[in-house]
């Protein structure tokens, strides 16, 4: 299994990197986790841009699902003819989600091109991958994924505040994808993002191999989030996410 960070800014696109998207790749496949603000030209220097076989969203903040809308764009109105439709999961009201962001009528909205299904949790198979959703803890439906092929896993957090499920989903994986927005101050409002130490606790709790800090805010210094998460009892490999970062598991 091979993952490629599309995009790692967290909120919005920062100088350096879109907004959240990963690509999972193994047996000939290409999922997307995410497709984020800005996320489209930058995948576009790693895949052809037909080349993804579907795509998963943890939840319907722009800056984990607004690309669609341009991607729908590229699949629809290809030169040589519509592209076949590619399945799209995510929480309920996806497809009017995303039809409402392009302005489009809610039928058929972006069905032409997107074979829409509403997660829920629980395990299931996507091509080559079993896949896992479980809800984490964020203002609006959200869930984060495990990832499983071939006798890896990879654990993608989404967007969450602390949650039990985390570490349920992370249990002995080969890579803990979490994001961190927060650096560690008094005051944080709860539910809505981890800390870098917070990511750590449950990077141990879980006995992952490897962590990768991700959903990195712009405005944030990224050496005080790593050094926080060092702190945190964690002593696997730790690791900021960046754009064009690829792990092979």
């Amino acid at each position: 299994m091979r993952i490629t960070v599309i995009g790692c800014s967290g909120s919005f696109p920062g100088p350096d990197s879109p907004a959240s998207c990963y690509l999972v790749e193994a047996g000939g496949y290409a999922l997307l986790l995410d497709l984020g603000s800005g996320a489209l030209g930058a995948l576009q220097r790693h895949i052809g841009l037909y080349d993804i076989d579907a795509i998963l969203l943890t939840h319907l903040h722009a800056d984990h699902c607004l690309d669609l809308c341009g991607y729908w764009v590229a699949r629809r109105y290809a030169p040589s003819g519509p592209k076949p439709r590619i399945p799209v999961y995510g929480p309920a009201g996806v497809a009017d989600r995303m039809a409402r962001a392009y302005d489009l009528d809610p039928e058929p909205g972006m069905s032409e091109a997107f074979d829409f299904h509403t997660l829920s949790p629980g395990t299931f198979e996507l091509g080559p991958f079993t896949v896992t959703a479980k809800p984490m803890s964020h203002p609006v439906e959200t869930y984060g994924f495990r990832v499983e092929h071939d006798g890896v896993a990879l654990a993608y957090s989404g967007d969450t505040g602390v949650c039990e499920a985390l570490a349920d989903l992370a249990r002995g994986t080969d890579l803990l994808l979490a994001e961190a927005s927060f650096v560690e101050r008094p005051g944080l409002p709860p539910g809505l993002h981890l800390t870098a130490r917070q990511a750590g606790e449950y990077a141990a709790r879980a006995g992952a191999k490897r962590l990768v800090l991700t959903h990195l805010v712009p405005w944030n210094d990224n050496s005080n989030s790593l050094a926080e998460a060092k702190e945190s009892g964690y002593r696997g490999d730790i690791e900021l996410a960046f754009q064009g970062a690829v792990y092979d598991l």
